[in-house]
């Protein structure tokens, strides 16, 4: 079902978020639409929406599986002003919100589904989770000129670092339980990136309720959701494998030509398992074993 606009959506296909959790994949541009749908469907979500422009194509198949919301600038404002409409209409709701060409990643995700994550952190009171966006990109930029390439993708295995997230109404002092998270792309290419988007954690999972608003530095209004951890002990935490940073530096005319490739000595081959992400430190299984 192809719906005009989110608010049509809200008022004639509420029915499709009756159960979730639901995953909302914002489609930038045409670079594996449909991996990324059939990721997120495998993993178990209830609903995967697509906000996708009316351009993009759309296999029959997903076209059935995946309702479809005409976005015609799927980022920015635009995307943050429908996270929040979404919340809006849907509070307790789970929610998953994404860009195409990223793919999330939870502990033992192979063998355990989104719903019995969620169960898990719901029982240890925690309404949102911490992800990492980890940065992918292919190896020969020459076969791959968009730096996509799901068979050959590569990650840094280390160069990942927090700083304390401080806080201006309170004399600049560290946040409780907050810390800005940096490393990939961003950390090695950063003179091609304006300051504010330079970290990589985003709370991407997070339970929707009455007067929550998502900011457009994917922090929360609830200075809670914004925790890597309750007071007591390590949560579970994800990761978003995104080739999106790598599409956008070589898309951008500004930073192209400065980058023959990305490959660097700490670089390593991405397996697409959560073994691999929890080995290297870029998840935490918390509890949950």
């Amino acid at each position: 079902m192809t719906y005009d606009s989110v608010e049509q959506f809200l008022r004639d296909g509420k029915a499709e978020l009756a159960k979730g959790p639901v995953a909302l994949i914002f489609v930038e541009d045409d670079v594996e639409i449909e991996s990324t749908l059939y990721h997120h469907l495998d993993l178990g979500f209830k609903k995967v929406i697509a906000l996708m422009p009316a351009a993009f194509p759309l296999s029959d198949e997903l076209s059935e599986l995946c309702p479809r919301i005409t976005l015609e600038a799927p980022r920015g404002r635009s995307m943050i002003d429908a996270v929040n409409k979404f919340i809006e209409a849907a509070p307790t709701l789970w929610l998953y919100y994404g860009f195409n060409a990223e793919y999330l990643f939870f502990p033992f995700c192979e063998t355990r589904g989104i719903g019995e994550m969620l169960a898990f952190h719901t029982e240890e009171q925690r309404d949102a989770m911490l992800t990492y966006v980890i940065d992918l990109y292919a190896p020969d930029l020459e076969k791959a000129p968009n730096a996509v390439s799901l068979e050959t993708a590569q990650l840094d295995r280390s160069g990942y670092y927090a700083l304390a997230r401080l806080d201006p109404e309170n004399h600049n002092h560290p946040k409780e339980r907050q810390l800005d998270f940096f490393g990939g792309l961003r950390w090695r290419y950063e003179e091609h990136i304006p300051a504010n988007k330079r970290k990589i954690d985003r709370i991407s999972i997070f339970r929707a309720k009455p007067g929550l608003q998502l900011r457009e530095d994917f922090t929360f209004t609830d200075e809670e959701y914004n925790t890597y951890a309750c007071p007591w002990h390590n949560n579970l935490t994800a990761a978003v494998c995104s080739f999106r940073t790598a599409k956008a530096l070589k898309a951008n005319p500004g930073s192209t030509f400065d980058i023959e490739e990305f490959t660097w000595h700490n670089s390593v081959r991405f397996d697409w398992h959560s073994r691999q992400l929890l080995d290297l430190g870029l998840m935490e299984p918390g509890q949950w074993f």
